[in-house]
């Protein structure tokens, strides 16, 4: 542990002064990673216990007890079928409930990708900011051979050519993490979404075509009682 600490500080040392804002970069980029992963694995649980919990009432078209279970839930997938079984109360056309579910989409998406975007930019950044470091350290390599004495030479050019290099180094490690985290956050707000158009859909299926079965008398007198 002490060595590693040791080649940290070295580096930095070694690094010049584009190193600090490079790493304030990268910590910024990890905490968004590290907030957005914990939402999103938070969100997809609970959207998963509460259809879990409304499939059986859905199946047998008891809105009431669906509606009972949504209101009391934060969860993205409750919002949709509320947004669903409020226009359903006075709308019997499918294309109406669905709209009004799209609708409810368009309120969810943002907060799903919420500062998502932000580490691809946050990635671009670093890595242009490792490349000015390097183009700084490597002019600095050739002023200092310029007027150098030949005896120095070889030490001052190492010296520079190091801090380009540190970074290189340090601009490709925060580029190349937070485009990954990028990737795989991405990836899991899209399988979120997916899950909610699908639930939306299946809603759609058990209880609009349904509908004869489920009289709108109970889906007003369901929100009365919330």
């Amino acid at each position: 542990m002490g060595e590693l600490v040791t080649f940290i500080v070295n580096f930095f040392k070694g690094g010049g002064f584009f190193l600090y804002p490079l790493s304030f970069i990268f910590v910024i980029g990890i905490a968004i990673a590290i907030e957005r992963f914990m939402f999103l694995s938070k969100e997809t649980q609970k959207n998963s216990q509460l259809w879990n919990q409304l499939v059986p009432h859905l199946s047998a078209g008891n809105l009431k007890q669906v509606l009972a279970l949504t209101s009391e839930s934060k969860a993205s997938i409750a919002t949709v079928l509320n947004y669903g079984i409020a226009r359903l109360a006075h709308a019997r056309r499918r294309d109406d409930v669905e709209r009004a579910m799209d609708e409810s989409m368009l309120e969810i998406i943002p907060r799903v990708e919420k500062r998502t975007h932000y580490l691809a930019a946050m990635a671009n950044i670093g890595m242009l900011t490792g490349l000015l470091g390097t183009i700084i350290g490597l002019i600095s390599a050739f002023a200092a051979i310029a007027s150098a004495n030949p005896a120095e030479k070889a030490s001052l050019l190492a010296a520079s050519i190091s801090v380009a290099m540190n970074n290189t180094a340090s601009g490709l490690v925060c580029a190349i993490t937070l485009l990954l985290s990028h990737m795989f956050l991405e990836t899991k707000a899209t399988k979120l979404i997916d899950s909610l158009e699908i639930a939306s859909v299946k809603f759609l299926n058990s209880v609009v075509e349904l509908r004869s079965d489920v009289p709108a008398s109970d889906v007003i007198s369901a929100r009365g009682m919330t």
